[in-house]
């Protein structure tokens, strides 16, 4: 637990729905380092990055528009397509549907060595075709580690409105297994080294998150929040990491 700056506004497009956005990590420098110093969630499995588990999906149009995209899958995005053409979802031990864990880690893993690229296919398909990976991936993967989360507050004069959070996925996130994992890269440093603020470097993501008018208005609270760091809650992984990286 550290401290933390919170900013809390109404969505411009919903009189009814307020956002509750954690500056500190939004504008923290954290960045995906998977390939390039990513520990994975297993140690013995490093090369996994967060894939071992494969991704459950949030719902059937989840599952539905992540097929879509799958089907267009080439040899040369997708190391296991022959293995997950036949079959490339399973349900978990409550009946929960999720990405077919092959050969010990999510089936749409690339492993090293591959020649169209280690990595996630859907990730790199994403790339090669132009799009955002918010339309190719599983929710739960392009979200990660953003979290978004909902709460009906109650007001004293008796009415309430929906509250949205937007925050850092941590450790906690995962519930109970988040004490068996052996790194996360949220709160380490050494994926704190980011060129451009979380809030920049995840556009596509925040915007699908919370809608394009409230994220330009985030975008006003984390500049604010830059121009005034000297006094506000910064995320100590970023603190650390710019400490290591001086003369």
């Amino acid at each position: 637990m550290f401290p933390r700056a919170w900013v809390e506004f109404r969505d411009p497009a919903d009189d009814d729905q307020t956002f509750r956005c954690d500056l500190t990590w939004l504008t923290s420098s954290w960045t995906c380092i998977f390939g390039r110093g990513c520990q994975g969630i297993y140690a013995e499995r490093p090369d996994d990055g967060c894939c071992t588990l494969g991704a459950h999906f949030a719902d059937a149009d989840d599952e539905q528009r992540v097929a879509a995209h799958v089907a267009e899958l080439t040899a040369d995005d997708w190391q296991h397509r022959r293995a997950g053409r036949r079959r490339w979802v399973e349900t978990d031990d409550e009946g929960e549907r999720k990405t077919r864990v092959h050969d010990g880690a999510c089936i749409f893993l690339n492993r090293p060595g591959f020649s169209g690229g280690r990595g996630c296919a859907l990730h790199r398909y994403a790339l090669r075709t132009g799009r955002e990976i918010v339309e190719t991936k599983p929710d739960v993967c392009w979200q990660l580690p953003i979290r978004r989360t909902y709460r009906t507050v109650e007001l004293p004069d008796g009415t309430s409105h929906l509250e949205v959070s937007i925050a850092e996925y941590d450790r906690r996130g995962w519930g109970p297994g988040g004490h068996d994992l052996d790194w996360y890269c949220s709160g380490n440093t050494e994926a704190h080294v980011g060129t451009e603020p979380v809030y920049v470097s995840s556009r596509a993501e925040l915007v699908e998150l919370m809608g394009a008018a409230a994220y330009d208005e985030l975008v006003s609270h984390c500049e604010a929040h830059l121009r005034s760091r000297s006094t506000l809650a910064l995320h100590p992984a970023t603190t650390a990491a710019a400490g290591t990286r001086r003369p």
